[in-house]
């Protein structure tokens, strides 16, 4: 029962979809197992992009099945809109399914999500995609689920008691105005007979492909950093999108779960707000941003910049174990006289090799750097290891020697060929 998951160490932005990407050729099923249409996973082919919010990254190998797992938040408008796009490219769709389970994102998440970033003082940099209510109408026991709207008359009642509800939200405590009903009923019941179709149970499906032993490749948003329970709280997206968020997101039991592969960009990232303390807020920054294009591919912000933090990677490992990792965008530091690494934080003099939960010691945390000399050959063409400059190679192995996890790949450049194979992933 061959299994894989592929995992962000940072916060987001990794390059997982290109990884994905490649990987997915010798699947059989990729599985989506959190998060909605807040990420977005480019992948390259042939130097025509493919950006993706809500289909798993690998639905490009249409001979693999590709599914939308019970722990998603669906926006069904923006999953045909993708679906659309794919089809104009002449790509098919037919081998994507969704979890009855999964939740059904509605107009009135991303209403209230606009709303409520707009009503805070301290804003969290919400993409407005409606995520964290639909998350939260999860847990409070009154989301729709995706089985509901098989029954197209049974679906109009929920919507009814949810829309009648959330009005009473908009107009009273953010004196906006209420939302019509009528009309939504019109924009779903012209999406009925495109979705219901896609709509299956999923759990036994998946679990059974394993037991054929097929390969299963477990693809999730976002990234350690931004997980609700161990990220930088509350600068973080509303679910669990590490290895174990797998078990719950898609019903497998962790035990099946083999390879876990955590894709780590070779410098730093961020969107939206929270402390970075490798955050380089000058023209270094700025020309790291130009050179890897560091700019959301859902929302088009520019990304914050920084240093690699490498007690970002190692708290990574720990709450995924991670078997193997993949290096990516190492190309967009050729050039750098030096390149330099997080390997402490001092916090007040006292210097820290982990990360504290309270947010407010890591703003106060001033990065301890190790240094490394950089190198201006062109790596972007490289196929071997050994081809690669010494300081290339001497970067590398001292982001292994202290995460401690081996380095099976790495990525040279942004198409699904241009990567190096140092350990077989499988």
């Amino acid at each position: 029962m061959p299994s894989q998951v592929v995992v962000g160490t940072q916060w987001g932005d990794e390059g997982k979809g290109k990884i994905v990407d490649v990987l997915a050729e010798k699947a059989d099923m990729i599985v989506r197992f959190q998060g909605g249409d807040n990420a977005g996973h480019t992948v390259i082919v042939d130097g025509k992009k493919h950006v993706l919010h809500l289909l798993p990254s690998g639905v490009l190998h249409e001979e693999a099945t590709c599914v939308i797992g019970p722990g998603v938040v669906c926006n069904p408008f923006v999953l045909l809109k993708e679906m659309e796009t794919l089809q104009a490219g002449g790509l098919s769709t037919k081998h994507i399914i969704i979890s009855d389970r999964a939740q059904m994102l509605m107009p009135y998440h991303c209403y209230q999500d606009e709303l409520e970033e707009k009503a805070k003082d301290n804003k969290i940099g919400t993409t407005k995609r409606g995520i964290g209510p639909c998350y939260a109408d999860k847990y409070a026991r009154t989301g729709i689920r995706y089985h509901e709207f098989i029954d197209f008359e049974n679906f109009k009642k929920r919507l009814k008691e949810c829309l009648t509800f959330k009005n009473k939200l908009f107009t009273g405590v953010y004196g906006a105005q209420p939302m019509d009903y009528d009309e939504m009923v019109e924009e779903f019941a012209a999406i009925h007979d495109r979705i219901v179709p896609m709509i299956q149970e999923t759990t036994h499906i998946v679990n059974q492909a394993m037991d054929e032993n097929k390969t299963v490749l477990f693809e999730g948003a976002q990234a350690a950093m931004l997980d609700i329970n161990y990220g930088t709280y509350p600068y973080v997206t509303s679910s669990s999108p590490t290895s174990a968020g797998v078990t719950v997101g898609a019903g497998i039991a962790p035990s099946r779960l083999k390879t876990i592969v955590g894709v780590v960009k070779a410098y730093s990232t961020r969107v939206g707000e929270g402390p970075f303390v490798t955050e380089l807020l000058d023209s270094q920054g700025d020309w790291i941003r130009e050179q890897g294009f560091e700019y959301g591919a859902t929302t088009g912000r520019p990304r914050r910049c920084g240093w690699l933090d490498l007690l970002v990677i190692k708290h990574a490992n720990m709450i995924n174990g991670l078997t193997d990792i993949v290096i990516t965008k190492i190309d967009v530091l050729t050039g750098l006289d030096t390149i330099k690494v997080c390997v402490g934080y001092d916090i007040n003099g006292t210097i820290l090799d982990y990360i504290p939960s309270d947010q407010n010691m890591v703003a106060l945390a001033k990065p301890v750097y190790k240094e490394f000399a950089g190198w201006t050959e062109d790596i972007s063409k490289m196929k071997t290891y050994e081809e690669l400059p010494k300081a290339c190679k001497e970067y590398l192995q001292f982001i292994e020697e202290f995460v401690g996890v081996r380095i099976s790949m790495v990525s040279v450049g942004p198409d699904r060929v241009n990567n190096i194979y140092i350990h077989e992933i499988l």
